[in-house]
This record gives C-alpha cells, sequence and structure tokens, in this order.
C-alpha cells in the first residue's frame, strides 16, 4: 500500500518574526525536494483538514482552546511567549495541523494507506493539556494518538520522538493513560529544560549531553527503547520527528548525521513491522536548518514508502 503524505497550503501563511527558525521555508524545501527526486510521485496526497473539536478536546482543556481563540489576532502578532506568536493565519493552521494528524491516523488504521507522513506547521510536540509553548499551540501527535484510541479502540500506541527538545507537552497530555508509551530522545540541558524520570512501560526519557552522536543517540535506542517497545507491543507507531539533532541544526549541540535518522527510521519501522501491522503515522516537528530539512524528510519519507 501506498505512503500518504499530508500537508495544506494554510501551513505556509503561518508566521511569526521577520528570521524566525519556524517559518515556512521549512515546508516549502520539503516539497520542492520531494518533487526533485521524484518520491512525490509515489505518495497519496492529502490536504490537511481542520480537526474536530472534539478530536483536540481529547488532549487539550475546553479554557486552552478557547484561550488560543481569544489570543487569535485579526492583524499582526498576538505573542504567546518570548519566541511563539499567533499571526490572523495562525489558528486556523494550527486547527488543520491537529486535523491532518487525526487524518492520517484514520487512514492508517482503515488500511487506506500503509504509513502517512504529516508535513505540518505549527509543531506540536511541546503543547502541554493547558498550555501552548515552544513553537507550538495544539499537540498533533497526541490528538492522533487520542483519534486512533478513541475510534479505532486501541489499548497500545507507542510515541517515538526524536527531536532534539524533550517531548513535554506529549508526556504532560499522556502522563496518566497506561494505553500510551512516549520514547524521547533529547538534549538536556536544553528547552524547555525537563527531564522528567523514566517510568518503565509508560515512558522511556533518553537524554543526551550537550556534543553527543551516533554512538550516544544509537546506543539509547538499543538499550532502552527498543525492549521497552518490543514488550509493550504498539498496535500504531506514531513519530515525533524532529530533525533539529542534526549536527548542522543551528539550535542545538548534538551531532547526528543523516544517516542517523534514517537508521531510526528502519528501527521505527521494524518495531511496527514486528507488532502494529507496519501501521506508522509521522509528524513533523523541529529541525531548522533548511539544508537539512532538504535531504533527511525525503529520505526518511522513502523509507516510509519503500523507494
Amino acid at each position: 500500500m501506498p505512503t500518504a503524505f499530508i500537508t495544506h497550503s494554510k501551513f505556509s501563511e503561518h508566521e511569526m518574526l521577520p528570521g524566525h527558525p519556524e517559518n515556512p521555508h521549512r515546508l516549502r524545501v520539503i516539497g520542492e525536494h520531494l518533487a526533485r527526486l521524484g518520491v512525490a510521485d509515489f505518495l497519496v496526497h492529502v490536504d490537511a483538514p481542520m480537526a474536530a473539536r472534539e478530536q483536540v478536546e481529547r488532549v487539550h482543556s475546553a479554557s486552552h482552546i478557547e484561550n488560543l481563540a481569544q489570543h487569535s489576532p485579526k492583524h499582526g502578532l498576538a505573542f504567546i511567549d518570548s519566541d511563539t506568536a499567533m499571526n490572523p493565519n495562525t489558528l486556523e493552521a494550527a486547527w488543520r495541523a491537529a486535523g491532518g494528524a487525526a487524518l492520517a491516523a484514520d487512514m492508517v488504521m482503515e488500511g487506506k494507506v500503509n504509513n502517512a507522513f504529516c508535513a505540518l506547521r505549527p509543531p506540536g510536540h511541546h503543547a502541554e493539556r493547558d498550555k501552548a509553548m515552544g513553537f507550538c499551540f495544539f499537540n498533533n501527535v497526541a490528538v492522533a494518538a487520542a483519534q486512533a484510541m478513541q475510534a479505532h479502540h486501541l489499548t497500545r500506541v507507542a510515541i517515538l520522538d526524536f527531536d532534539v527538545h524533550h517531548g513535554n507537552g506529549t508526556i504532560d497530555i499522556f502522563k496518566d493513560d497506561k494505553r500510551v508509551m512516549v520514547c524521547s530522545s533529547y538534549q538536556y540541558p536544553l528547552y524547555p529544560f525537563r527531564n522528567t524520570p523514566s517510568l518503565p512501560g509508560r515512558l522511556v526519557n533518553t537524554p543526551l549531553d550537550p556534543g553527543a552522536g551516533s554512538d550516544e543517540f544509537r546506543q539509547a535506542i538499543n538499550d532502552h527503547w527498543l525492549p521497552e517497545l518490543n514488550a509493550f507491543k504498539p498496535q500504531l507507531v506514531l513519530i515525533s520527528a524532529g530533525f533539529d539533532a542534526h549536527r548542522d541544526d543551528p539550535l542545538a549541540d548534538l551531532n547526528l548525521t543523516d544517516s542517523d535518522f534514517d537508521w531510526v527510521t528502519d528501527k521505527a519501522m521494524q518495531v511496527a513491522g514486528e507488532h502494529a501491522g507496519g501501521r506508522i503515522v509521522s509528524c513533523l516537528e523541529g529541525g531548522y536548518s533548511l539544508e537539512v530539512l532538504s535531504r533527511c524528510v525525503p529520505a526518511h519519507i522513502k523509507k516510509l514508502a519503500a523507494l
């Protein structure tokens, strides 16, 4: 079966400050290189719909949803924190990012595609149940997980987060939900300066020191993620796919290379193949070097699509 590629033109209308690292060029270079490499021709292209309110309310409080609506500006920018702002197009983009992730879960669970990559903006993994932060407004991967559990009655969903920043929002949302295992690899100390202890069978945190590279990253996955995942036996694998742990990314200090992202994609696919019928939904999170995104995201999608 094919791989879905879910995105929307509205995502490019969400802009923050001039020169902000989380900007519309991120999706532009991904799309251009997918086309140049011929990968786009093999994907099922789908526009991200607006999420239903009930889909977002499964993972965010009503007060959080209303707060974002009240802050959405008619003109200019409204700041949520010092580096997270809304323009007049942000709120629709955030609802479509959440909706795209939920749709991806449905498409994969209904057997319409084998797996999906969601090229989303704004990203989501820092958004907590009651708080937008760190460039994130709604937690897209959490919406996908909740959709899979509610609509498709799954009882074991794994979220693999290899963004360079700790997946604090995802952990906050699912901290009391035994149906979800979250594995998060991240540089520490680094924003958001959280280092939650691991919890066997539920949460696998693998912090990496600044300057760590391939050996440390792969050892953490092999020694900590894979044993827990194989014991958990997920029915669906979700990925918070951040590419900012790359040595060329400007916002962090890890030293991963292109091959490390290929490798961790292979590992995710092996877990999904063993336990989840190959079902994967991958959602773009961070990654702020356009050169890195232009190489690593198409390579990640090629792996998913077996091209």
